[in-house]
């Protein structure tokens, strides 16, 4: 779509408002809130049909505090480092440390006991959108282990060289986690491991002041093109506007909320009425468990059988490579005819992947018919959560081939003749398990008991 691709395009200058001037969006904060005025007002600048919030709560408020770490012995250096989100706080205390490897049960074993003593974790260095979910699925075992140990805390490695830190949670309820965790610099705890290695016995200083306050509420932003055929069918797209505040959250995911925005411009400055409403969603709450969409999902039980479909965008600005319909191959043979204009940027292909970490998961749980583009990592996953999540990192000319993408493929979903597909059962969608493994996705999220006790997901 020739409009996403104009050079007099308000999508870069929209993106530097969020990024340079609001900076990382942590629901609860004033600079939330800021960020969903610049949602609203964009949206109507983009020429909506309408605009309103939803509000929802999350459980527990959540603010790092001067977290601060120091070796004390058998040598004394700063150590620098992050809270993890959502961990709770800790007294300044000195403990002795142990590695206990990667955090498998093995090693553990092998470390002997570890009550009272902050357990260091390895990690290997982050490269690919794989090593990226194994950082995730990993940390619920190793948490299980050092609470069952009753370790004072967890010391994670940075999985970023050249000292950069980053902010994750381990939690996926909103809820404060169950043992204090700190994120460590790659170099100091490498430092740390060596001593450990040649038969050091290390004490570390550690003071996590965290801030836990009462339930937070906070909204998702919401814009409308209503449909001039089918207005009660919907294709949705969405992104999420909440970030980290290490940095100023520009390609996780600002540059995907401003290109949402700027997608309803596109589409309403070529002049298109389309058939079904389209909606486009700015989703919050997203870092601490995909809780706006959640929270979207269950607002909207009347109308998950009306919806048509959701594209999601959440991966930076790398370059997309293909669509991913979450397992759904009778979706294939509709989607594949949309997505072939996409040749030219090498963007034709449609797979059957499903992927649990961004808010399509509630929908593709609820058996609506969910694309997502699988995008190349491009310097993502380096910058991902970190400090060095910027505006300068935001490649505009990729973005704008991705909106031109996503507002194609919503005209084509809002205007084909008939839906992709129609809403799975749950056995339907549990079916789509055995082929994408997504049931092993989730219980690495920690999200499965909540598919098995009916709390997420479509009731039998």
């Amino acid at each position: 779509m020739q409009q996403a691709l104009s050079p007099a395009s308000p999508l870069q200058e929209n993106l530097r408002k969020l990024t340079d001037e609001i900076g990382g969006r942590v629901p609860g904060t004033p600079a939330f809130q800021q960020a969903m005025q610049w949602g609203m007002e964009g949206f109507r600048a983009a020429g909506a049909e309408s605009v309103h919030t939803e509000e929802f709560t999350i459980p527990t408020s959540w603010a790092e505090g001067n977290t601060e770490v120091d070796v004390v012995a058998p040598v004394k250096f700063h150590v620098r480092a992050h809270s993890i989100a959502w961990g709770p706080a800790l007294k300044p205390t000195t403990a002795r440390v142990v590695d206990v490897g990667m955090g498998t049960a093995a090693e553990f074993a092998k470390a002997g006991d570890v009550a009272g003593v902050i357990a260091l974790v390895h990690s290997d260095v982050l490269k690919t959108w794989d090593d990226l979910f194994q950082e995730y699925y990993r940390a619920p075992g190793i948490i299980d282990l050092a609470r069952k140990g009753k370790a004072l805390a967890i010391a994670f490695t940075s999985s970023r060289e050249h000292d950069i830190l980053y902010r994750h949670i381990n939690t996926s309820t909103g809820k404060i986690d169950v043992i204090p965790q700190v994120l460590l610099a790659r170099e100091d705890s490498e430092r740390i491991a060596r001593l450990l290695a040649h038969g050091a016995s290390v004490q570390m200083a550690l003071s996590m002041p965290n801030r836990v306050g009462p339930t937070i509420t906070t909204r998702n932003v919401v814009a409308e093109l209503k449909g001039t055929e089918l207005p009660d069918e919907i294709v949705i797209l969405g992104a999420h506007l909440d970030s980290w505040e290490l940095g100023t959250g520009a390609l996780d995911n600002g540059c995907n909320a401003a290109l949402v925005i700027d997608a309803l411009r596109s589409i309403k400055a070529a002049g298109i009425r389309p058939k079904r409403t389209m909606r486009f969603i700015l989703f919050s709450g997203e870092e601490e468990g995909l809780l706006g969409s959640y929270a979207y999902v269950r607002a909207h039980q009347k109308e998950l059988d009306n919806i048509v479909g959701e594209l999601v965008l959440d991966e930076g600005t790398g370059p997309i490579a293909s669509f991913s319909t979450g397992g759904r191959k009778d979706v294939d043979a509709a989607l594949a005819p949309m997505v072939q204009p996409f040749a030219r940027w090498k963007a034709d292909q449609v797979t059957d992947d499903a992927t649990v970490g961004t808010d399509n998961y509630d929908f593709m749980m609820q058996g609506v018919p969910t694309i997502l583009p699988n995008q190349q990592e491009a310097n993502y996953l380096v910058n991902y959560h970190a400090t060095s999540d910027t505006f300068d990192k935001v490649d505009f000319a990729q973005l704008k081939k991705n909106e031109a993408m996503a507002a194609e493929l919503m005209v084509e979903l809002a205007n084909a003749p008939q839906r992709i597909g129609p809403r799975l059962t749950r056995a339907q969608i549990e079916a789509t398990f055995r082929e994408t493994h997504l049931d092993d996705q989730m219980k690495g999220f920690g999200l499965w008991d909540d598919w098995q006790n009916g709390m997420r997901g479509r009731k039998p």
